[in-house]
Formats: structure tokens, C-alpha cells, sequence
């Protein structure tokens, strides 16, 4: 495959590397040889890098001195000005340094249908423009009789605010419908009746500093102001397809929340504290209520929990308990199948089965056949080497997400056998595989589906002698 080049800039001058380059020589963990010369790979982003570099052990919860990372932050940085320069997020390389000093450098500039990674390997591929994992599809299921909860009472709730925070300005009816028309959704009442004691703006406070953390206990939250309300639908929590394809909508049939992603019923409204956010539902599970208060968690790619049955119970205390989803009679949506999880491919296999991961595997390799067919399967993870013939996932039919490792993705290219129905792909490695054979599996797959490749550049020079 051609070498293409990047836009013209200071990133595919050796100069700039050349920094970088003697760091890795000096601090490598072997020397390089004749026979053997020395192999590195790494990353450089604008937000962060990794560099195979051997560094001093130091005492627990201490860090490096200035002085020990200065020469890798101003190496570093060199090459992260000129990634701005080309309009770069991050560039990943490897690199091959000879003992008298002669050095190639492998630059992969990452497509814009290749997320980032871990490490300088490439992530997910974006096979198909806009396409998002199924549970980032899946809507609210409508529950016919859903009400409030008996415990919900603007009046109340008003009264109660108005007790604990005297001197707050509440917000008016203008603000309130401007909200709501930013919104397209109109405010819950008991939601119209917090704001109309508090709009929660910081000019409101002037010099009273105490009086957001009084606010924060009388309602029990970080209230937002009207203008930070958003709806948390599936597109405002977003995951990586590597992460996302392997989740899973799963409501049980006593649980109070839906276990989805997002809902355009969710209005959130506040956060814990850490990160945490809290959203009145307007779309609950069949056990919950029309306007209960749930978190959704910053940690968390799907689901949300139940923190109390109406925003009333929030402010005076009437916490709710996480009743409902703990039992599941149905097999899983998602199964593992590895060393510590389920023992076998079979034990996995069932109609409704979503996802399959393949992890750490010391037996014999596994063969697909109880799971070919199933009309749900959507996603398969496999670790490299985990699969005794890769060509059976030609029998996975429902596929949009595939990730296996590069000699896995080899015999489903050599046999033209990459299930074509796929939105999104990966390939799986590990250890410190070379990333140019990788990237050249990426580049056909990329093909394929005539998306925008990674683009590679070579640069040679010559580092000297060790010294």
C-alpha cells in the first residue's frame, strides 16, 4: 500500500521528531543491535501521550520531579505544537533506530472515521457515516396508566422552598416558557414550582458565597439555572463504539426506570456533586412514576437510577428505595464467555442474545456454531486467537459491530468474507503489536466501504552514535 503524505507542516520534518526520538534510544529497556535494531511505537495527542520510556521506580504516592519528565515535556511538546499546526488531535508512530544511529519513523495520522484508541492503535472504524450503536436507537417503550406519584405536590414543594430559602428571586412565567420552547417539552409542574422560588443564577447571590451551598441542601442538589436544563436524550451521553456496542436495553419487568441510554423524557435538572445528574422522568418503567427523579451516572454508558418518586420527595427528604430490576428471569442480552465468565460459546447461545465478548481463553479455540444464526446478535468481540475459524462469522448475520484481532480480520479479507452489513469495526490487539500491519488491516476495511483512510508518512534521519 502507497505511503501518502500529510498536509505540508513542521509534523513530517525529522527536526521535529528527532527529540522524541533520542528519548526513546536512551530510555528504552534494551539496547538495539545489528541483527536487532530497536522498535518502538507510541502516541502524541494535543490532551495527552504515551512513550515506551523506562523511569525511575518512585515511593508511593510520589511523583516524578520536574526535572526527570522536563526533556520528555519540552520533546513532546515540540511535536504537539506542530500537530495544532496540521489541524491534528493526535498522531500515533513507530519507529525502528539502528545502533549507529539511523532512524525510520512510521507516522498514522488518524482518519476522521477512526476514533482514538488506546494507546497508538487505532479504535473503532465508522464504516457508515452518522450510523450509532443500537441501544443509542432504542427509544422509551410507552406505559399505558403511568401516573405521578401520590407524593407530588407543587403547593407543598413551593411552600417548602419558599420556608428554606426566603430571600431567593424565583424565576417568571417568561422564563419558564422560554425554557420550555428551547426545550420543545413543557416543564413538569413541580419542576415550574422550584424555579418560581429559585432561578439559581449566580448574579442573583451578588456577595452572599454561602448562598449556593444553602440552596444546594434545601434542595438537595446543585440546582441548574433554566438555561442549563437539557434533555438527556441518547445523543447527549456519548460513548465510543468500542464501549457502546457492547451495551445493552434491558428493562425488567418490575423495574421503576427504563434501562435505556437516553430519553427525550428526561429533563435534567441538577447534579450530585460529582459529576452525577439529576432529571425528572417523564418516560418511567412500568413500576415507576411519570415525574420521578433519577441520576445518571457520569461512570455509567446506560441506565439511570431512581433517587426518589417525585421532586417533591427530593426536597423533603422522602428518598425512594432502588426497587425494581433486580430480577431478571430471561438469559442475559450480554454474555462473556472467558476464563472467569461462562465456559463455553454454548452456554451463551439463546435468542435474544445481543452481544457475545470473547476474552482471555486458555483452552482450545472456540467455534461459533451455537450462536450462528441468532437473529438478535449484533455485536462480536472476540480476543485474538480466541476463534477456531473466523470465517463462521460469515454466519452472524445480524452483525453491526465486529472487533477481532489482525489475523482474524486477514482471513476475512483474503477469503472476501467481511460481513457487509457492518456500521462499525475493530481490531483487536494486544501486547505491543506493531502498528503497521495493523494500520494496514484498518486501511482495507476502511476501503471497503470507501471511507477516509489513515494516512501514513515515513521519515528517515540519523540520531548519531549512543554517546
Amino acid at each position: 500500500m502507497v505511503d501518502r503524505t500529510l498536509s505540508p507542516s513542521s509534523l513530517h520534518d525529522f527536526s521535529t521528531w528527532e527529540p522524541v526520538l533520542r528519548l526513546l534510544r536512551d530510555g528504552s529497556t534494551r539496547e538495539a543491535t545489528a541483527s536487532s535494531p530497536l522498535r518502538v511505537t507510541g502516541r502524541i495527542g494535543l490532551h495527552g501521550w504515551s512513550l515506551p520510556l523506562r523511569r525511575r521506580a518512585l515511593p508511593s504516592g510520589r511523583t516524578a520531579p520536574a526535572a526527570d519528565t522536563r526533556a520528555e515535556t519540552e520533546a513532546v511538546e515540540r511535536v504537539r505544537d506542530a500537530l495544532a499546526d496540521a489541524g491534528l488531535d493526535d498522531i500515533s508512530f513507530t519507529t525502528k533506530i539502528t545502533p549507529t544511529g539511523e532512524a525510520a519513523i512510521r507516522l498514522l495520522a488518524r482518519s476522521p472515521a477512526v476514533e482514538s484508541g488506546l494507546g497508538p492503535h487505532p479504535g473503532a472504524l465508522l464504516l457508515v457515516e452518522g450510523a450509532v450503536p443500537q441501544p443509542w436507537r432504542c427509544l422509551p417503550e410507552p406505559v399505558p396508566g403511568a401516573v405521578a406519584a401520590a407524593s407530588a405536590d407543587p403547593a407543598l414543594l413551593e411552600r417548602t422552598l419558599r420556608e428554606r430559602l426566603p430571600d431567593a428571586i424565583g424565576a417568571s412565567e417568561t422564563e419558564m416558557a422560554a425554557a420550555e420552547a428551547r426545550l420543545g417539552v413543557a416543564l413538569p409542574e413541580e419542576l415550574k414550582a422550584l424555579y418560581r422560588v429559585t432561578r439559581s443564577l449566580w448574579e442573583d447571590w451578588g456577595d452572599d458565597h454561602e448562598a449556593p451551598a444553602r440552596e444546594c441542601a434545601a434542595v438537595g442538589c446543585e440546582l441548574f439555572p433554566l438555561d442549563g436544563l437539557y434533555i438527556a436524550d441518547a445523543s447527549s451521553r456519548h460513548c465510543s463504539w468500542t464501549f457502546a456496542a457492547k451495551e445493552a436495553v434491558v428493562t425488567p419487568p418490575d423495574a421503576a426506570v427504563q434501562g435505556l441510554v437516553g430519553s427525550p423524557g428526561w429533563i435534567v435538572f441538577g447534579d450530585n456533586g460529582g459529576g452525577d445528574r439529576l432529571a425528572v422522568d417523564l418516560t418511567p418503567a412500568p413500576h415507576g412514576h411519570i415525574g420521578q427523579i433519577i441520576m445518571i451516572g457520569h461512570e455509567e454508558n446506560i441506565g439511570a437510577a431512581l433517587v426518589a418518586d417525585s421532586l417533591t420527595d427530593l426536597v423533603t427528604g422522602r428518598l425512594g428505595d432502588p426497587r425494581g430490576g433486580a430480577r431478571e428471569d430471561r438469559p442475559p442480552a450480554v454474555a462473556h464467555v472467558n476464563v472467569r465468565s461462562l465456559p463455553s460459546i454454548e452456554a451463551a447461545a439463546h435468542p435474544g442474545l445481543e452481544v457475545l465478548s470473547i476474552g482471555v481463553w486458555d483452552a482450545e479455540p472456540l467455534s461459533l456454531a451455537p450462536v450462528v444464526g441468532l437473529p438478535r446478535l449484533r455485536t462480536l468481540a472476540a480476543y485474538p486467537g480466541t476463534l477456531a475459524d473466523p470465517l463462521e462469522i460469515a454466519g452472524l448475520t445480524a452483525l453491526e459491530y465486529l472487533e477481532v484481532g489482525p489475523e482474524e480480520w486477514r482471513v476475512l479479507l483474503d477469503a472476501g468474507a467481511v460481513p457487509r452489513g457492518l456500521s462499525a469495526a475493530a481490531v483487536k490487539v494486544h501486547g505491543d503489536e506493531d502498528v503497521v500491519p495493523v494500520g494496514a488491516v484498518v486501511n482495507e476495511l476502511l476501503a471497503l466501504w470507501g471511507r477516509p483512510q489513515i494516512i501514513r508518512t515515513l521519515l528517515r534521519g540519523d540520531l548519531g552514535p549512543v554517546p
